[in-house]
């Protein structure tokens, strides 16, 4: 089964990769090929819709933790979307979920990520206008 990645700038700094097939150790270079050049620092948000992925293996893990290590280390947000119940198993069993935000869709995830942002607003203005 093929496997590809859709990239799309939702906003300045904030990218969707639609994942789509079977990713594993052959196709994990097409991922890390996509994915590297956005592990910048102008990088705020990385969300992975994984609606579509039919099978991870330890090589696709791979990729995606040091996709979310990087955003960490950046003081980035790094989530996934839509996680079939075999995928959301592989990371369970790994142990890998508990720093990861898990949306059901990518609907729910904006939420999240306009309520983030209304709440870093609201801390810059009170930062900014003390009392």
């Amino acid at each position: 089964m093929a496997f590809s990645v859709n990239v799309e700038n939702r906003e300045t700094g904030v990218y969707l990769l639609v994942l789509d097939g079977r990713l594993d150790a052959n196709t994990s270079p097409t991922l890390e090929q996509k994915i590297d050049p956005l592990l910048a620092p102008g990088t705020k948000t990385l969300l992975l819709d994984l609606g579509k992925l039919s099978y991870i293996s330890s090589a696709g893990v791979r990729v995606i933790l040091r996709a979310r290590k990087s955003m960490d280390a950046s003081h980035g947000t790094f989530i996934m979307t839509n996680l079939q119940p075999q995928i959301r198993k592989v990371f369970e069993i790994i142990n890998a979920l508990p720093k990861t935000p898990i949306f059901n869709s990518i609907q729910e995830a904006d939420r999240y990520l306009d309520v983030m942002q209304r709440e870093e607003i609201e801390k810059q203005r009170r930062l900014s206008n003390p009392k």
